[in-house]
C-alpha cells in the first residue's frame, strides 16, 4: 500500500555527452550560401557536434550522459526504477529507451519514450515528479537525447545552421517535502501551428496486386524561423511568469533563466521581457547549436561543472519547439 502522503523530489545528478565530429560555421559556409558572421549575428552558434560513424545512434549518447551522471554519486544502475528518455530521433520507431536500460545495465528499470521535441526535458522532469510524489519510485533517469543531423536537409541554409547532436541525463530521487526541491511546473500545447516546425510524414501509394497499400517516409526538418521565434519571445515569457506567480516567486528572486537553446536572439528576448539580467542566463548554444530535447539537460550539467549554480539557488528552465509545445519548471538546487 502506497502512501497517500505527497512526498518531494530533487535532482541528484546530471551528466551530458556530445559526439566528437565538430562542425564550425565555416565548414558550414562550404556547402551552403552562408558565413561565419552571418550564422552568429542571427543565431549565436559558432558550432555544433554531429554524431557520424555506422550503427551510432541516439542511445550511444543517450547511454554515456547516464553513465556519466551515475558515476558522480558512485549509483548502481540496478537502483534506477525507471528510465524516461526524450527525443525526437529514436534508433527505433517504437522507441529507443528500452535500448538504453539494457545498454546501461539498470535492469530493474521501467522504460520509456516521452516525444515533445524541444520541451521533452521539461516534461520529463514534470512526468518524473508525479511517479515520484506519489511514491511509486524513488530513482528515476531522465534524458534529453537528439540526433536531429540525420534528419537535416544540409542544402537548406535555414536549418541546417542551426541544429547539433547530443545528450543530457539527470537522476531524480523522491524525498521529503522539507527537501523538495523541484517547486512547480507550467505545460502548454497548440497544436493548431504543428506544421512551423515538423519533419513530416509522406504517403505514396504503392500497388499490390488488387490492393492499394499506403505506405511512406519521414521528411526532413521544415521550420518556420520568423513564427517560431513569434511564439518563443511571446509564450515563453508568459509561461514562466504564470509559473513563478503560482508560487509567489518574484522574477528578481531567480538565480538562473535556463531556456532550451534554440537561438540567441530568443534567449535575449525572453530575459529581456521578463526583466532578468543577461547575466543570470546559461546558455552554452553557440559551442552545441540547437540539440533540442538535449540542450536544457546539456547545458545544466555544464553549468554545474563550471560550478556557477550553488545550493540553494532557483532556477526557472523551460523549453519550447515543435508541437507547438511548451513549458516552465522552476527548480531549487538542493545539492
Amino acid at each position: 500500500m502506497k502512501s497517500s502522503i505527497m512526498q518531494g523530489a530533487r535532482i541528484l545528478a546530471t551528466g551530458s555527452a556530445v559526439p566528437n565530429l565538430c562542425i564550425n560555421n565555416h565548414q558550414i559556409s562550404q556547402i551552403v550560401n552562408t558565413s561565419n558572421e552571418w550564422i552568429v549575428t542571427r543565431t549565436g552558434i559558432k558550432e555544433r557536434r554531429i554524431l557520424n560513424g555506422i550503427n551510432k545512434s541516439v542511445v550511444d549518447l543517450a547511454s554515456t550522459a547516464s553513465l556519466n551522471a551515475l558515476k558522480k554519486i558512485a549509483m548502481d544502475p540496478l537502483e534506477i526504477d525507471l528510465i524516461i528518455l526524450a527525443t525526437s530521433s529514436p534508433n527505433d520507431l517504437f522507441g529507443s529507451a528500452s535500448q538504453l536500460q539494457a545498454k546501461i545495465g539498470a535492469n530493474n528499470a521501467v522504460a520509456f519514450d516521452l516525444t515533445a521535441a524541444c520541451s521533452g526535458f521539461v516534461l520529463s522532469i514534470v512526468t518524473a515528479t508525479q511517479f515520484l510524489q506519489t511514491g511509486c519510485y524513488k530513482n528515476i533517469l531522465i534524458v534529453g537525447a537528439d540526433v536531429l543531423s540525420k534528419w537535416v536537409d544540409w542544402s537548406d541554409r535555414s536549418t541546417c545552421i542551426l541544429f547539433g547532436d547530443g545528450a543530457g541525463a539527470a537522476i531524480v530521487q523522491r524525498c521529503s517535502q522539507q527537501d523538495n526541491g523541484i517547486l512547480g511546473f507550467q505545460l502548454n500545447t497548440d497544436g493548431k501551428q504543428f506544421d512551423q516546425l515538423s519533419i513530416a510524414y509522406e504517403e505514396d501509394i504503392a500497388s499490390k496486386e488488387k490492393l492499394n497499400i499506403f505506405k511512406g517516409r519521414f521528411n526532413n526538418i521544415i521550420m518556420n524561423g520568423k513564427e517560431i521565434y513569434k511564439f518563443a519571445v511571446s509564450k515563453v515569457p508568459i509561461s514562466i511568469l504564470k509559473c513563478l506567480n503560482s508560487l509567489q516567486i518574484d522574477t528578481k528572486d531567480v538565480n538562473w533563466l535556463l531556456l532550451h537553446q534554440a537561438n540567441e536572439r530568443i534567449l535575449n528576448a525572453v530575459a529581456n521581457r521578463l526583466s532578468v539580467d543577461s547575466n543570470k542566463l546559461i546558455s552554452n548554444l553557440s559551442k552545441y547549436g540547437n540539440t533540442s530535447a538535449a540542450s536544457i539537460p546539456l547545458a545544466l550539467d555544464e553549468a554545474l561543472t563550471n560550478n556557477q549554480i550553488k545550493k540553494g539557488d532557483i532556477i526557472v528552465i523551460a523549453g519550447f519547439g515543435a508541437g507547438l509545445t511548451w513549458g516552465t519548471v522552476v527548480i531549487k538546487w538542493k545539492c
